[in-house]
């Protein structure tokens, strides 16, 4: 039966509705980068495990890289997925690819990196350094390095430094390693199978605690880290990482961050450094089950009980200051008494009181006071006393500064042992107050190589097998 023209209109209506439709659907713009971060809720960041990096420790997820990444998450009003990468090429593939919103793992600028991606302005500046064993020969220019195998890891900024002077005719021999991790670099070299390695400052920094028998020879070239995201499509969330960087090294966030996670580590005395490493191997083991129950019954991490009775005794319950504190944890008659215990040089109750107390250190600090800063604060006042912290809160806010920083209430310590400050204090002359500071500083970098160290090729799996 033949259509008429009135009903053959009516029966294609639809179809120019639907190819209208598809016109106008094609004619919307897509989603910026930015857009498609804040439509999904979540900024994925690809990383790597390291000190410098990202990493957990009693409070969870921490690490330079992780914090300044968690602001700019919260800034977007979006959460946070931090995404592992196996090696440093994947990493840069997942990145280059859209697999990540971007990179935030401690990455140097190149001019190779730059043809697929895009990069924030820096952040920080760190050198790169030759490692070698003490005793062997120190290499001090790059023509020292003739003969000797050097490891690097596979597809960093340091591997391009190496061929860069292979290709100007020096003489360099070198492997790339895969994997992210610094320290199995300074594994390889600590164990012989190479004679060089070369990492960054930063990874050097952090790790020379756990290396005592390296150190550092010269530095080959200086690099400047920063964030990484993809050089295709739009530029909307580059823009938006760029003034975020630029708005925290205004603000002196980047300082800040670089305080807490490098502040407390600028010294390396090798005896102390070797002698850790001898007792975690000697010592932690008799203690390390007491630790555990101790953190189970407090809340806290063992390894941060274990780096504070490292800090006051070594590990050994006959120790004894001159000023009478005794034991592992280096109670005084008083607290010990407070604490119900008589012997204080009976080790097992020497941690299980030590650990309650700074737990009821812990919980007479204000609840608004956030953590790292409130468990570093309670830390203090087991060596100080409650009160001489309180005072110093007290005088920050009196300053201007920030009573419920740790940073800040820590410059304020020492000031009460001049007059000027402690005769309007409740409590008076804190005889202990930089010693307080110091005391602190050991325990946070004692409890970071525990944190470390239990990843360790080296020292992780005594580490691994306490914690279990």
């Amino acid at each position: 039966m033949n259509m008429t023209l009135k009903q053959a209109r009516f029966a294609l209506a639809p179809l120019a509705l639907l190819v209208l439709a598809g016109l106008v659907m094609a004619m919307r713009p897509l989603p910026s980068s930015l857009e498609r971060v804040t439509t999904r809720g979540e900024l994925v960041v690809v990383s790597r495990t390291t000190p410098t990096t990202w990493y957990r420790d009693q409070h969870g997820e921490t690490g330079f890289e992780y914090e300044l990444a968690r602001q700019f998450a919260d800034q977007l009003g979006v959460s946070l997925r931090m995404v592992e990468a196996e090696s440093l090429p994947q990493m840069l593939d997942m990145v280059a690819s859209g697999d990540a919103d971007l990179a935030a793992a401690g990455l140097a600028i190149t001019a190779e990196r730059q043809r697929e991606l895009r990069f924030t302005s820096a952040y920080q500046a760190i050198t790169d350094k030759i490692v070698y064993r003490l005793g062997e020969s120190r290499p001090r220019r790059i023509e020292d390095l003739a003969g000797r195998r050097i490891a690097v890891l596979d597809g960093s900024a340091q591997e391009f430094q190496l061929e860069q002077l292979r290709a100007k005719g020096f003489d360099v021999a070198f492997e790339p390693v895969e994997g992210t991790s610094p320290e199995r670099l300074l594994t390889l070299v600590d164990e012989g199978y190479f004679d060089l390695a070369l990492v960054d400052s930063n990874a050097y920094i952090l790790h020379r605690s756990l290396f005592p028998e390296l150190a550092s020879g010269f530095d080959l070239a200086q690099e400047q880290l920063a964030w990484a995201l993809p050089r295709n499509g739009d530029r909307s969330l580059f823009m938006a990482a760029q003034r975020f960087m630029v708005q925290r090294k205004a603000a002196g966030e980047i300082a800040r961050l670089e305080s807490r996670f490098y502040g407390h580590i600028n010294s390396f005395n090798y005896v102390a450094a070797r002698s850790f490493l001898n007792h975690i191997d000697e010592r932690l083991p008799l203690y390390a089950q007491v630790f555990r129950e101790a953190a189970g019954d407090s809340g806290f991490d063992w390894r941060l009980l274990a780096a504070m009775g490292y800090q006051e005794s070594l590990w050994n319950p006959e120790a004894v200051s001159p000023t009478g504190v005794r034991g592992l944890m280096m109670l005084t008659r008083n607290t010990a008494r407070e604490m119900g215990i008589e012997d204080r040089t009976d080790a097992m109750a020497s941690i299980r009181a030590g650990a309650a107390y700074l737990r009821k250190l812990y919980d007479r600090i204000p609840d608004r006071i956030a953590d790292v800063d409130r468990t570093w604060m309670a830390v203090a006042a087991y060596n100080v006393g409650m009160g001489h912290l309180e005072d110093a809160r007290v005088l920050t806010q009196k300053q201007g500064d920030d009573p419920d920083s740790w940073d800040d209430v820590r410059k304020r310590l020492p000031l009460l042992r001049q007059k000027e400050f402690y005769r309007d204090t409740r409590h008076g002359y804190a005889r202990g107050g930089m010693q307080s500071i110091i005391y602190v500083r050991h325990i946070r970098r004692y409890y970071d190589l525990l944190v470390w160290a239990t990843s360790s090729d080296r020292h992780g799996p005594t580490l691994v097998a306490l914690a279990n």
